[in-house]
């Protein structure tokens, strides 16, 4: 049977890797700092929704509460971020959904939510940590991570998207394992990171945060391929790839004005199988999404 909402499969599948991760890898990840998550990320979007519901009911615009965006959002944060006290994890989730509300030009959001709650956390608290090598180098959890991101973004159409990042990313790796004459065992040892293959196909393919038409996210996701480089190999942050997703996501905004191309949204329908699915080429409905 097929889930009303391709958001549906990207709850399902994150709920997955996180039962996975805790069952498998070891993670000292405690349950209530999961609960913590999920009930303010919920919370937060009922409170903001209701008021900005409120406020545009006398245009005959009340949109409501978009709980799909905040759980994924929740379920985000509870894969990536790792904190001591279970009000780092509030406060990332509440300016992760803040974020939305917040910083949007034309009813967009350019800040992916999940990035920025643990950015946010990472600048605003002292126990807050994000382990990239969490997955360790396993290769069937890259088929994993391949096979359900594969699934959601043929549907998305934002293969474009985590190709351009990969490939980018991949080649840069590629020109300096050469240039230091590495053996190729290092260059596969820095690409084969389970964190990398969630950010490439879960996180930075958010198609409500990433630039519009097609150039303007391969182009975009090269600067993040790059800058992502720069941080890891000459700065030495091990959390480059969030770095990087943060610092160049109001570009995103400006490549919208270069390129001009309809804005995502979640409500197309499928005329033949009656349920909702993810189409590029869809119109703007609602700020909240």
């Amino acid at each position: 049977m097929l889930l009303k909402d391709i958001r549906d499969y990207q709850i399902l599948f994150l709920s997955l890797f996180l039962v996975l991760g805790i069952g498998t890898r070891d993670w000292t990840l405690r349950p209530e700092l999961i609960g913590v998550a999920i009930a303010t990320s919920l919370a937060t979007q009922l409170i903001l929704s209701l008021v900005i519901g409120h406020w545009s009911l006398a245009n005959d615009k009340g949109q409501s509460p978009n709980f799909r965006s905040a759980l994924i959002t929740s379920l985000g944060l509870s894969l990536l971020l790792r904190a001591d006290h279970w009000t780092t994890m509030a406060i990332a989730a509440v300016l992760a959904i803040v974020s939305k509300f917040i910083f949007q030009v034309g009813d967009k959001h350019f800040f992916n939510p999940a990035n920025f709650g643990i950015i946010s956390a990472l600048i605003l608290t002292p126990d807050a940590w994000v382990s990239p090598g969490q997955w360790g180098e396993e290769w069937w959890y890259g088929l994993l991570f391949l096979g359900t991101g594969g699934m959601i973004l043929q549907r998305v159409g934002r293969w474009d998207t985590t190709a351009a990042f990969l490939g980018s990313y991949s080649l840069l790796e590629a020109i300096r394992n050469l240039w230091l004459g590495w053996t190729w065992d290092v260059y596969w040892h820095r690409l084969m990171s389970g964190s990398l293959l969630l950010f490439a196909l879960f996180m930075i393919t958010d198609p409500r945060s990433i630039p519009n038409s097609r150039i303007g996210r391969i182009v975009w996701a090269v600067c993040i391929a790059g800058l992502t480089f720069i941080l890891r190999n000459y700065f030495f942050v091990s959390t480059a790839v969030f770095w990087a997703l943060f610092a160049l996501a109001p570009l995103s905004i400006l490549l919208d004005v270069f390129w001009l191309a309809p804005r995502f949204t979640w409500q197309e329908k499928d005329e033949e199988a009656g349920v909702e699915l993810l189409t590029p080429n869809s119109q703007l409905l609602t700020p909240n999404s």
